[in-house]
Order: C-alpha cells, then sequence, then structure tokens
C-alpha cells in the first residue's frame, strides 16, 4: 500500500506543480498582484508543493539515470538543476528593478554549497560509516581543473580588468569569455562521456533504493522528469521573488547574497541529496560527480546564459566577487585539491569542508 501510495505522488506531483503554477499566473495571484494575506498564502502553497515536486524529479532522475548508465546518468541531473537555475536567474534579472549582482550571488553560493556543503556531507557521512572511501584522482582531478579555471575567469577575473568598472565586463570581454566558458564545458563533458570514462565512473552501481518506476519506460520517465522541473521552475521563480520583495520591503542588508544562496539551495536539493545517498551507499565517486559536476555546470552554462540575456536587455552585469568572497572562493577551491590529492577520504577531510560552509552561511548575514 505504501509502495501504491509512493507511486501516485511520483506520477501526480510533477502535475499538480504545473497546474499549481499555471494557475496562480492566470488567476492574478503573482507575486506583483493581490492583498497581502492572499500572497503569504499562495506563496507558502507554492513552496510546499514545490519541496515535494523536488523530492519527485529526483527519484524520477534518478530512475533514468540508472537506466542510461554513468556517467550519463549524472548528467541527466546536472544539465535538469543548471535548466532551472538558468530560468530562475533570468526571470528574477527582469523582475522588478536591474540587479546586476544577483547572477554572481547565485552562482558562488552553488560553487560554495557543492564544494564545502555537499561534498563535506558525502565525505564525513560516507567516511563515517564506511571509515574510508575510495575516489578516482584522475576524474576528481579534472573537475577541480574546470572548476578553478571556470571561477577564476567569471567570479575573480572581473574585479582586475581595465575596460570598464570594476567588478564588471565589456560587452567583448564577456562574450569572449562566455565562449570560452562554454567551449571548456563542452570539453569536459566529452572527456567525461567518451575519451576518458573511465577516470569517472568507479564500478559498477550497487543503489537498491532507487525502486520507483522500476517497470515505466525511460520516455515516461524523462516526460515526468520535464513536467517537474518545469513546475518547479514556475513556482520557484514565484517563491524566490516573493522573498526578494520582502528583503526590499523590509530593507534587509545583504539581500542579494541571501535570495542568491535561496535560488542556489532550492535547485541544488535534489542533487544534493543524491549526492549524500550515493556516498552512505559507499559509491563516492558518483557523489563527487554529482556534487562537483554541478559546480562545473553552473559556471560553464550558467554564466554564458546570463550574460546572452544581459547583453540582449542590455541590464548591468556585476560578476567580480568582493574581496572576502573571493578569499572565502579560494579557500573552499585549495581545501578540496587537498582533500582530493590522495585516492581515500575519511570523515575528518569532510568536518574541514562542513566548517568552510559554516563559515561562508554565518557571512551572508554577518559579512
Amino acid at each position: 500500500m505504501a509502495g501504491f501510495g509512493r507511486s501516485v505522488i511520483s506520477y501526480t506531483m510533477p502535475l499538480a506543480a504545473l497546474v499549481m503554477a499555471v494557475a496562480v499566473r492566470a488567476s492574478g495571484l503573482s507575486v506583483d498582484e493581490g492583498s497581502l494575506n492572499v500572497r503569504i498564502v499562495v506563496g507558502v502553497l507554492s513552496s510546499a508543493i514545490m519541496f515535494t515536486t523536488i523530492f519527485v524529479v529526483l527519484d524520477h532522475a534518478e530512475a533514468v539515470a540508472r537506466r542510461v548508465g554513468e556517467p550519463y546518468g549524472t548528467l541527466v541531473l546536472t544539465f535538469a538543476v543548471t535548466a532551472i537555475e538558468v530560468s530562475i536567474i533570468v526571470s528574477m534579472m527582469l523582475h522588478g528593478a536591474n540587479n546586476p549582482t544577483l547572477a554572481r550571488e547565485s552562482v558562488f553560493s552553488t560553487v560554495m554549497i557543492t564544494s564545502t556543503g555537499v561534498v563535506g556531507m558525502c565525505l564525513t557521512l560516507g567516511g563515517w560509516l564506511h571509515r574510508k572511501q575510495a575516489i578516482l584522482r584522475q576524474g576528481t582531478s579534472a573537475y577541480l581543473a574546470v572548476l578553478i579555471a571556470l571561477t577564476v575567469m567569471t567570479l575573480i577575473l572581473p574585479t582586475y580588468t581595465r575596460a570598464t568598472d570594476p567588478g564588471t565586463f565589456s560587452a567583448a570581454q564577456l562574450g569572449f569569455v562566455s565562449v570560452l566558458s562554454v567551449l571548456l564545458y563542452a570539453s569536459f563533458v566529452f572527456a567525461q562521456t567518451v575519451r576518458h570514462r573511465e577516470d569517472f565512473v568507479q564500478g559498477e552501481a550497487h543503489d537498491v533504493s532507487m525502486r520507483i518506476a522500476s517497470h515505466e519506460s525511460i520516455s515516461v520517465g524523462v516526460l515526468l522528469l520535464l513536467s517537474g522541473l518545469i513546475g518547479i521552475v514556475m513556482l520557484a521563480e514565484q517563491v524566490a521573488a516573493s522573498v526578494e520583495d520582502t528583503l526590499v520591503a523590509y530593507q534587509v542588508s545583504q539581500a542579494d547574497s541571501i535570495v542568491g544562496a535561496l535560488i542556489a539551495g532550492l535547485v541544488l536539493m535534489p542533487e544534493a541529496i543524491s549526492a549524500v545517498r550515493a556516498s552512505l551507499n559507499n559509491e563516492l565517486q558518483r557523489g563527487l560527480n554529482v556534487a562537483m559536476g554541478s559546480a562545473c555546470a553552473t559556471i560553464g552554462l550558467t554564466i554564458p546564459a546570463v550574460a546572452a540575456a544581459s547583453l540582449l536587455t542590455g541590464r548591468g552585469l556585476t560578476l567580480g566577487l568582493p574581496a572576502a568572497d573571493a578569499v572565502l572562493l579560494s579557500l573552499a577551491l585549495f581545501i578540496c585539491s587537498v582533500s582530493f590529492s590522495t585516492e581515500r577520504t575519511t570523515f575528518l577531510t569532510g568536518m574541514v569542508h562542513i566548517v568552510v560552509f559554516f563559515t561562508y552561511v554565518f557571512l551572508i548575514f554577518v559579512p
């Protein structure tokens, strides 16, 4: 009976998210309309449906991933989450007054959450349960090389260029860096899936906890996955924009940082759960593929998409990080380099990442 209930939820929640999002827009109860009390009720209901749908989408994405195999399965969830983040950031860039730092804060938050929070949870919980866990140094080194190059080019370099104001690129520089980011990420995906696939796949997957829709066709799984993602995108825009408007109305400092962290946290939730699950099942490399792959995809694909939106709409885009954030980002990447320099990790390695993650969260509210 429980299995039947779960099956019903897995099929109905993607549709429910779509219906809720369309109904809110059609009824005129969006974040900019309606009374405050009604908007609060709609926001709470939208949040509940969205979070439930996120977990359902996670199950469908992992079911599809198991059918197509690694490392292609990891890319399914990575591309899905990146599509969500791009949609939300672009929507909120066009929401209300120009918000030039939102994309920067969202991307920075994604990198910090994945490289410290998600990776830290994977290493700590997996190490505590299994004592020591093996990783593939070639694969993790490839992730780090791409991630370091992308983060420095897009989040640190703009602070030191001289063509425009500090923290910004000129149109030519923005286009050039965007093209390089896409090419570098495409090269990485080619290496991960074709040329050096063995560097990212650690034995056969043996996670038996993914049982949802075990007899459904892959086409049905993909359809439910896409439906749920579209619903999440529309509802997340509603929830995130409501939070942004509330923070602005109450003149909360660091509003951009809070909204950026909120967006990153919302869209990374499926991948975070998937990565921790894999680590608990002693598939640490798969968990790292999910976590680090998300960080690489976020910069490699999100920055070019946001840059294109900026160039087309004429809205300003500030990418260069403040000094404190740049130091924290450098620390996170350096710790990743040290943690993945050996072929085995322990829970202590993960605790170092978690300490940096808590520092990042604390500095959002107390900069």
